[in-house]
């Protein structure tokens, strides 16, 4: 008995200590995934691909998709940030705003560029900090939204300048998901959101932690991520216990699309789906079984149709 007592002993303490081991490193992997730099370098390893409508594609939007457009800096906190306008072709049925992901561009944005400007939308593709084209923050990293918002702010004031304006949809990829969720939670230029259109968004730090866990391949996912979410507060400066907006952007009001695979390797497709079954407005869903970002690739003409039809919706 004493021998089995002890066998179960060294077991428990070896998986504690297991556990304990790959909590640390794949919070160290999460925090490192927050260092600008670390994911463009990945990505700057490929050969940027030539079909404007793949992500990595990088061109204005006349080379692009030859669209008339202009520069304009907007004044964000840090400075002046560029963004690309593209003024619709004739009437303007609304205003869009396009948010990038976390190490991404505007360029990533012309999959829904070209379906807003064929609908007759005005689109304002930004940048904001740590961006090429816009001022960098003091610590050289990616805030999840939490240090972002701001900036979007800013873009939805320089788009909407007064209560009375016209509403703004805001179109939001990946950490782009979670930007909008910060600025819905505490800008108070919220209201002048009138729509949300989201693909792939990264809703929760934590969500994505336990993502990683699970591709990582190794045991005890769940036990690994658990720890390394107990272990981040002393491993980051930033508040990532608050890079959650499920909850935020399940209780806007107003139309959301929503776009995600269930193959994706980043973000967990899981709350998408929860938002999209809490959210109580009109809510137009397309799910594929795509990777990160690759819905419209996966089945444009579906992912065209769905998002055309939710363009009408927002003119009833």
């Amino acid at each position: 008995m004493r021998l089995v007592l002890m066998f179960v002993f060294i077991f428990a303490l070896a998986a504690v200590g297991y556990v304990a081991a790959t909590g640390h490193f794949l919070a160290k992997a999460a925090t490192d995934l927050l260092k600008v730099g670390n994911i463009s370098s990945l990505i700057a390893t490929a050969t940027p691909p030539e079909d404007p409508m793949s992500p990595g594609y990088r061109g204005d939007p006349m080379q692009a998709l030859s669209l008339p457009f202009q520069v304009v800096r907007i004044a964000t906190p840090l400075g002046p940030a560029e963004a690309w306008k593209v003024p619709a072709a004739g009437r303007e049925r609304g205003r869009a705003i396009y948010v990038h992901g976390i190490a991404g561009a505007r360029e990533d944005g012309y999959r829904h560029l070209s379906l807003l400007h064929e609908a007759g939308w005005s689109v304002l593709l930004i940048t904001y900090r740590n961006d090429p084209s816009a001022p960098g923050g003091a610590d050289h990293r990616y805030g999840f939204g939490l240090t972002e918002w701001p900036d979007l702010e800013a873009a939805v004031a320089h788009l909407s300048p007064g209560p009375d304006g016209p509403g703004v949809l805001v179109v939001a990829e990946s950490m782009g998901g979670a930007i909008l969720g910060q600025f819905l939670a505490q800008s108070p230029l919220a209201n002048r959101v009138s729509a949300v259109a989201l693909d792939s968004p990264a809703l929760s730090f934590r969500a994505v932690i336990g993502q990683l866990a699970s591709q990582s391949g190794k045991p005890l996912p769940g036990p690994m991520a658990w720890a390394a979410g107990l272990m981040l507060p002393y491993m980051s400066e930033l508040p990532l216990e608050r890079a959650e907006v499920a909850d935020t952007i399940a209780a806007f009001p107003g139309p959301l699309f929503i776009a995600h695979g269930s193959g994706d390797r980043i973000v967990p497709v899981g709350p998408s789906q929860a938002l999209a079954a809490a959210h109580p407005g009109k809510t137009t869903a397309l799910w594929t079984g795509a990777d990160h970002l690759g819905s419209y690739t996966a089945d444009p003409a579906a992912y065209r149709s769905a998002f055309l039809a939710f363009l009408e919706t927002l003119e009833d």
